[in-house]
């Protein structure tokens, strides 16, 4: 295609007119503990929905599990080996809630949160800051048996297992992100059935957007009271970028703030403004009276952030649909009987121009630039930081004079591309703090298993060995020298 015919030429960068970022700027990687960790079985901890889910026959490409996935689990100080020699400021990681508290409630694991301990030790004595995730979807499976997110219990469970691993973990944390991408949990757990733990019910998916917020709400408090004031909390919000089909047509642009109001606005609303998109509310009171949002609910939930963490990967186009016709669905995520689109079914998502990821997901920076500076524009005071951005390509291992490498100009250059778009934004005024490579390394990539491989380090699902892509060796260079390097920057130093 012409991305990769021209790709070079459109990349390169003289010093002189190469991005700069200041020393202060927060340069990191992330992954999360299901994808990463294996040991399913190991050290105590107990099942969790993902366990269940991904063991389901049907439920995930080629049968793939978590069971093993990078052994991160036995492997982690190799792991902190490479993150130190990325010169990393900052690794975000998640503690998996059964690990520490296998069923979700109960007695602690001591030998989970050991785990989590060394692992936090070893971070700060390389001199990398921990941003630790207390929930990215590995719900324990006693919980989901209750209710799971359905059930209010879960959000109150949720706020104990934070703070436990507050007065655990408090004074080595940097940043404490308290959910991540609730509106996977929420819509693709319980909408769409497509993630874990595979329910299609529109009523449960909006009451686990609300509960996902209250735990929310509820864990920050815990985690003040016990760090303090000061802490540092934040919470990763997956905000879509849903560009109307027509700009001109007042139905189009109804259907943009119809996917707006489920896909972003049912968490920033409630988090950042104490409310619920009053559309939505209307669209949906067919299904329910929202009665499990209850007195001071919304007080709770409403808690100073530090920082907002966002992540972007693609952008949407939506128009109205005139009832019509197979009702088009691209809109980057698998489909299902059931929809995460709850009170806008009228509304159609359209195949987006390339080039595309292996995600199928299209490649957009500027969607990213325009992310910031709306989140900026409406939440002036909020401190943003881009917790995750990458991409999955199909790379390959070549060996010359008995050296791996993976070659993923692909890669690199998406990278460059979105870090220059998050400049664009810092020069308009935005207050981006910090930006997070996804991922770290390639994982079990949800209901795609093994398939997709987002990682800037490869690893080899047989053996375990790691192999540094082009891309981390960019990625190295970059966070050495705060200056965007040009993406034929990947030799190794």
């Amino acid at each position: 295609m012409k991305f990769e015919i021209d790709f070079t030429e459109r990349h390169m960068a003289t010093p002189s007119d190469a991005r700069t970022f200041p020393d202060d700027f927060v340069w990191g990687s992330a992954t999360a503990s299901y994808q990463i960790e294996g040991g399913a079985t190991e050290g105590g901890r107990g099942p969790s929905i993902w366990d269940t889910f991904s063991h389901t026959p049907g439920k995930t490409l080629n049968g793939d599990t978590g069971d093993v996935a990078d052994d991160h689990f036995h492997r982690w100080r190799e792991d902190v080996r490479h993150i130190a020699d990325l010169g990393l400021d900052a690794y975000r990681f998640s503690i998996a809630w059964p690990r520490v508290q296998p069923g979700g409630s109960g007695d602690f694991n001591p030998e989970g949160i050991q785990f989590y301990s060394d692992l936090l030790d070893a971070l700060l004595e390389a001199g990398v800051k921990p941003v630790v995730t207390l929930y990215h979807w590995d719900l324990p499976q006693e919980l989901e048996d209750a209710g799971g997110w359905t059930n209010r219990a879960t959000a109150e469970a949720f706020a104990v297992y934070a703070r436990r691993m507050a007065e655990e973990f408090g004074d080595r944390v940097d940043v404490w992100t308290t959910l991540n991408e609730p509106w996977c949990t929420a819509l693709l757990g319980y909408g769409s059935g497509v993630h874990a733990p595979g329910i299609s019910d529109p009523v449960a998916a909006l009451t686990a957007i609300h509960h996902l917020n209250l735990a929310h709400g509820l864990a920050v408090r815990e985690i003040r009271d016990v760090v303090g004031a000061s802490a540092k909390v934040s919470i990763t919000l997956n905000l879509h970028v849903v560009r109307p089909d027509d700009p001109s047509s007042d139905l189009d642009l109804d259907a943009k703030r119809k996917a707006d109001e489920i896909a972003n606005d049912s968490f920033l609303g409630p988090l950042l403004e104490g409310a619920y998109p009053v559309g939505l509310r209307e669209r949906t009171a067919s299904l329910t009276d929202w009665s499990f949002v209850r007195d001071g609910d919304l007080e709770i939930v409403k808690q100073p952030l530090t920082v907002l963490g966002v992540n972007y990967y693609s952008t949407a186009r939506a128009r109205a649909w005139s009832g019509e016709g197979e009702r088009q669905q691209a809109d980057g995520h698998k489909n299902s009987a059931g929809t995460p689109w709850i009170g806008a079914e009228d509304v159609e998502f359209l195949p987006q121009p390339g080039p595309w990821t292996a995600m199928g997901w299209n490649i957009e920076p500027a969607g990213l630039t325009d992310l910031l500076l709306e989140m900026h524009e409406r939440y002036p005071g909020l401190p943003l930081m881009v917790t995750e951005n990458g991409a999955a390509f199909d790379d390959e291992v070549t060996v010359t004079d008995g050296v791996a490498r993976v070659h993923d100009p692909l890669r690199v250059g998406y990278l460059h591309d979105h870090v220059e778009a998050l400049g664009r934004a810092r020069d308009k005024g935005v207050d981006v703090r910090g930006y997070f490579a996804w991922s770290l390394l390639d994982n079990f990539e949800w209901a795609y298993g093994y398939d997709r491989r987002f990682g800037i380090i490869r690893v080899d699902y047989e053996t375990q060995e790691r192999i540094w892509k082009d891309s981390a060796h960019w990625y190295r260079r970059l966070v050495a020298t705060g200056t965007l390097p040009a993406v034929t920057d990947v030799e190794p130093r």
